[in-house]
């Protein structure tokens, strides 16, 4: 059996990141990829057969990937920033809506909310901006870095308001007290909901963690448009870990692990069985449960480490059931136990952008940045009881984005110049749980209309008109549900992020003694340690659950 330093269960893009830092440092990486490519949910692809159409299928857009991972790993990457931030049609009258645009002056930016009847919240909007600017600032850098504490990064706020309102109470009592409009309110609100099933006033706090990491990203908030697609991102990460000496296997499905250091995995050639000095687990944490759970023959005896324990999904860890584990990560692990997406994503390609109720905004502004549509307060509120019912949101809140605006590369020369451009569709609230209620193709299929029927709300004219068809005819659509996306990309309950998001930083409790502890990415056993979304900074497409991982084994050889 060969022995390597580092095995990475998982080729998405933090298990690239991972081997690319690693392979970089000299150490003997082996990736092991199920899939017949690399990438994970980062990925570009022809979606509609004989279409020239490179659609960024699952994750779209780009945030949380810092400046200082592109630099040392001498990522060739193009990222756009969108002249507009939003467009929201007010659902009771689509024809007017709020438009925000970044290079609007005051005055503008005055009239724009006066045209919903909001112009009380423009004082508390531009507020917000200068809050989150803030938070940003102050947070951003940390995520490089080892986690700092509870303490330390609240005095990196330096704001003892802003950290009560979005850290301390719930993201629905800090809206609600900010802001007068219904409208406005759920622009704001959406950024704590992306792949979150939640309420906005749970004291959980679910959604102000992921408020936290949307406002965040970059330093700025800014979510930006990858030209080439999300299958740039992955490409350029495979190919500096490649060039660095990392071996990248596809074809190899992954079928058990040990705690001792042992992988079990199966490609062409049948099973194989390697050992590791660490593993890292590019996966979700209830996949890697159940990995562990199917074991791997030991390369050698080895005791279990102090901190080893049940698997999750079988018996939740508990303090007094594993007092070694320290707060930071029991913290982790129990939002984990039972992981619930809540989205379907539905692509498409379209002849022509569609026209709109609103006659003051034309579609080319209203698509560029972030289109909300029937994402009042009210509605996502109302969208949430709904789902936890079992019963699919009617209507459907969405966001939309048009990559095609921003980069039309994606689309060959003939298809860019006839006016097509593609949609990107995210519904809220399409909670793991109504795939009790339908099956797959069912639930499909009534996602899907909901989705173009939340879209015919706002718009001139049917979506269905202005539909591509592909070489046999069919309309270009293409729906993702989280049934669909636990069976492709091996997400729990469809969970884009592996479970709900972790604040990022250590929370109270002893000092962190390991260097796995420090980074975030510790498990309940000393030579596997977590490098995906289901590390304690992990979540979208950053690359941080790649480089903290990669950190840590780095620091623990010294």
């Amino acid at each position: 059996m060969r022995a390597h330093d580092v095995v990475i269960l998982g080729g998405g893009h933090n298990g690239l990141t991972a081997a690319a830092y690693l392979a970089r440092a000299g150490l003997d990486v082996l990736l092991l990829e199920r899939d017949d490519h690399l990438g994970g949910a980062a990925v570009s692809a022809e979606a509609f057969e004989g279409v020239e159409a490179r659609l960024s299928r699952y994750s779209y857009l780009v945030s949380l990937l810092p400046a200082r991972i592109v630099e040392e790993l001498g990522l060739e990457l193009e990222l756009v920033r969108r002249r507009f931030s939003s467009y929201t049609p007010d659902p009771a009258d689509p024809a007017r809506g709020l438009l925000v645009d970044r290079d609007a002056d005051d005055a503008a930016l005055a009239a724009a909310f006066a045209r919903v009847g909001a112009e009380a919240d423009v004082a508390a909007w531009r507020g917000l901006g200068t809050e989150t600017a803030r938070l940003a600032t102050a947070l951003f850098p940390t995520l490089t870095e080892p986690l700092p504490t509870r303490g330390e990064a609240r005095a990196l706020v330096g704001d003892e308001r802003v950290w009560r309102d979005f850290v301390e109470r719930p993201l629905g009592e800090t809206v609600d007290a900010r802001f007068a409009s219904d409208l406005v309110r759920g622009i704001v609100a959406t950024d704590g909901l992306i792949g979150t099933f939640t309420s906005l006033d749970d004291p959980a706090l679910d959604a102000n963690r992921c408020f936290l990491y949307h406002v965040i990203g970059g330093g700025t908030g800014d979510w930006d448009v990858p030209v080439g697609g999300m299958g740039a991102v992955t490409g350029e990460l495979e190919r500096v870990a490649r060039a660095a000496g990392a071996t990248l296997l596809t074809g190899a499905e992954v079928l058990g692990a040990s705690p001792a250091g042992a992988v079990r995995y199966r490609d062409a050639s049948g099973e194989q069985l390697v050992g590791a000095g660490t593993i890292l687990a590019n996966v979700a944490p209830a996949v890697l449960d159940r990995l562990l759970a199917a074991g791997a023959p030991a390369p050698e005896a080895s005791e279990p480490h102090p901190e080893a324990s049940a698997s999750r999904t079988q018996a939740p860890f508990a303090e007094d059931r594993v007092p070694g584990i320290p707060p930071v990560v029991l913290e982790r692990l129990r939002h984990l136990d039972a992981p619930e997406g809540a989205q379907v994503k539905v692509n498409l390609l379209l002849t022509r952008l569609p026209r709109l109720r609103d006659p003051e905004v034309a579609p080319e502004q209203a698509f560029a940045g972030t289109f909300h549509i029937n994402e009042l307060e009210s509605q996502l509120e109302g969208a949430f009881r709904a789902a936890a019912r079992g019963a699919i949101p009617d209507p459907l809140p969405c966001e939309i984005y048009c990559h095609t605006l921003s980069d039309p590369t994606i689309l060959s020369p003939e298809l860019a110049a006839s006016g097509a451009h593609t949609l990107t569709v995210f519904g809220l609230h399409a909670a793991d749980r109504l795939g009790e209620r339908f099956g797959a193709d069912e639930l499909r299929e009534r996602l899907q209309q909901a989705v173009l029927d939340s879209l015919d709300s706002v718009l001139a004219e049917p979506i269905a008109d202005v539909i591509a068809r592909d070489a046999a005819g069919r309309p270009c659509i293409e729906t993702k549900t989280t049934r669909d996306l636990e069976a492709a990309l091996a997400m729990p309950g469809g969970h884009i992020f592996h479970g709900p998001l972790s604040w990022p930083w250590a929370e109270p409790g002893r000092p962190l003694a390991t260097a796995a502890e420090r980074w975030g990415v510790a498990t309940a056993h000393e030579r596997i340690l977590l490098c995906g979304s289901g590390a304690v900074r992990g979540g979208a497409v950053s690359g941080l659950g790649g480089q903290n991982a990669a950190m840590a084994v780095l620091e623990s050889r010294g």
